[in-house]
């Protein structure tokens, strides 16, 4: 059995996406650590500005806020930005404390 989520681009195009401006680390097994900079971000995946040396189906590990170390996988990339699927579907409610954390200004934060 293939390991990872195994979610189509219709499925992730349903989960509500994000929008933040969070400079992480990724892990990878070759490049060592690659700076990013997520754009976006759903339960699903997340998307990055900025240019990457991966194909299609590498994965890095990125530790995020709340969630800890998570990997993700190249789902596509194009001029300078990517989309990447997490290994696993982050639950509801730890992504709302991670989106809280990112947003401290409580006006600005996604409805309970």
């Amino acid at each position: 059995m293939p390991g990872g989520a195994q979610l189509s681009v219709t499925d992730q195009r349903r989960a509500a996406r994000h929008p933040v401006n969070l400079p992480v680390i990724g892990e990878h097994r070759r490049l060592g650590d690659v700076m990013l900079t997520i754009t976006n971000l759903s339960a699903n995946g997340f998307m990055i500005q900025g240019q990457i040396e991966l194909g299609r189906g590498e994965r890095v590990t990125v530790r995020l806020p709340q969630i800890g170390r998570i990997e993700a996988f190249l789902v596509w990339n194009a001029d300078d930005r990517a989309g990447f699927q997490f290994e696993r579907i982050i639950r509801q409610d730890d992504f709302m404390k991670l989106l809280r954390s990112l947003q401290p200004n409580s006006r600005l934060r996604p409805a309970r």
